[in-house]
């Protein structure tokens, strides 16, 4: 088996010089423990830091282990930066992770045993989340349908079967990475691309997990978006994207029809609030329905469980 670590980074030198050695330590262990190959491609999304001559010099001085940096010259955000790593890829199965995660010495031996069923195609860690000086434990999804939009929200952790798994710290079988397309990038620059992903191949037919043995810490607050990004901003893609993931993967009839006839009451009660990032995140995903309605026709073709069916099997 080879394992392929891809791991997107945007102005991330700092974190790197930090994480890049535990990622060495994870596969070094976990390769004494179990027979596999192994590989990290770092995608530099147009950082305007020092990152593409601290790469050059780490790769000079880790010899020992095949690293790959790939520069996407300029800033694609996080799905193509994602999207060009896994391209890049060898190995049957992608470890995703971001630059502020730091992962667990022996988080990877607990993803592996689930690849041996051919229907898995993600297993998710436990996140351990730090959020204003607390650590707080994420890494399984729940949701509901409601109004035509997926609620969604944190699981009980003590089980494995999980929503969707994240595009900073999961598992992915490469092949059926390839044949669902990976991430949509319609969601670029950040957020919804991963449940996404995992929602299309839960209607696929495929299954995915949630690992609480398989433990990183994630440092949101270090992370380029925390850093960077106004409230307001991320707030707008959040309600731009989670718009445009019903149009693009809303099959049920009764969701859909929920979603258009709360439209009006959503507007209206947008405007009485005077809350224009509702109605700003709403305008830009409409505007993009002809793109939309281009990925859904690809997308339909791998579905075979109704959204109902899916929210079913995904036990609070």
């Amino acid at each position: 088996m080879k394992i392929s670590v891809v791991i997107p980074s945007y102005n991330g030198q700092e974190l790197l010089s930090r994480n890049l050695p535990k990622v060495i330590s994870a596969l070094a262990y976990t390769k004494a423990e179990k027979k596999i190959d192994s590989e990290i491609i770092v995608v530099n999304d147009g950082s305007s830091d020092q990152t593409i001559s601290f790469m050059e010099e780490f790769i000079k001085s880790h010899k020992d282990i095949q690293v790959i940096l790939k520069d996407n010259k300029k800033n694609l955000g996080f799905s193509p930066t994602v999207n060009n790593g896994v391209r890049e890829a060898s190995g049957e199965i992608v470890i995703l992770l971001n630059t502020d995660v730091t992962p667990d010495k022996d988080f990877i031996l607990p993803l592996l045993s689930y690849f041996d069923d051919e229907r898995t195609f993600a297993v998710g860690c436990m996140d351990k989340s730090v959020e204003s000086d607390k650590i707080v434990l994420r890494g399984r999804g729940v949701g509901k349908w409601k109004e035509g939009y997926l609620k969604h929200s944190l699981g009980d952790l003590d089980k494995n079967d999980t929503l969707w798994v994240s595009g900073g710290s999961g598992a992915f079988r490469k092949s059926t990475w390839d044949r669902l397309g990976g991430l949509c990038e319609l969601y670029k620059p950040y957020y919804w691309e991963d449940i996404d992903l995992s929602y299309r191949a839960l209607k696929a037919g495929y299954t995915i997990y949630f690992e609480k043995n398989s433990t990183v810490v994630h440092k949101h607050e270090e992370g380029v978006i925390k850093k960077t990004q106004s409230n307001k901003k991320v707030l707008e893609i959040v309600n731009r994207n989670q718009n445009i993931f019903t149009l693009l993967n809303a099959t049920d009839q009764d969701i859909l029809l929920s979603f258009f006839l709360n439209l009006p009451r959503h507007i209206l009660r947008a405007i009485k609030n005077k809350d224009w990032i509702f109605i700003t995140g709403l305008t830009k995903a409409l505007l993009m329905l002809p793109q939309i309605i281009s990925f859904r026709k690809k997308y339909q073709r791998f579905v075979k469980v109704s959204d109902h069916e899916v929210i079913a099997k995904i036990q609070a």
